[in-house]
């Protein structure tokens, strides 16, 4: 098999393939950081902070404080999801919660989908938006919760 060169083809595709890596995995982003400069620019790109998972990294790991902001400033879709949960939980914010929560919802992030459309159906009393939950999700979300041992 012939490889290619990842700094070969032209800058807009790097950095979608950066766009991508960060959305996967955060240790592939800190792996493909360390592969040489110009992809550690790529990475370092605020717009690169937008595909972040931010829940996908492991609990034990320090996330910087100063990640997270940069995240949130880029409309990141787990780090608003986050901010959400934590308003509307934690602060009492109900309104701002769900916002922030609709914002993560729309922008596609499939975790924030059913906890949205639950926290609105439980505590405001509207349903409206089980009608957004995809199918797949609602597949995936009954599989997991058949496969937990309950007591």
């Amino acid at each position: 098999m012939k490889y290619f060169l990842l700094l070969e083809l032209p800058e807009e595709i790097q950095a979608l393939v950066v766009e991508r890596v960060a959305r996967n995995s955060f240790q592939d982003l800190y792996g493909l950081k360390a592969s040489s400069k110009s992809m550690k620019a790529f990475a370092e790109r605020r717009g690169v902070y937008h595909f972040y998972d931010v829940l996908s990294v492991p609990w034990g790991l320090n996330m910087p404080s100063s990640l997270l902001k940069s995240c949130y400033t880029e409309g990141n879709p787990s780090t608003l999801y986050i901010k959400g949960v934590q308003f509307f939980f934690s602060f009492g914010l109900r309104e701002e919660g769900l916002s922030l929560m609709k914002r993560a919802a729309d922008a596609g992030y499939e975790h924030v989908v059913y906890t949205h459309a639950m926290t609105r159906a439980i505590f405001c009393y509207d349903g409206q938006y089980f009608a957004g939950i995809p199918r797949e999700s609602i597949q995936r979300i009954g599989k997991l919760v058949r496969s937990v041992k309950w007591g």
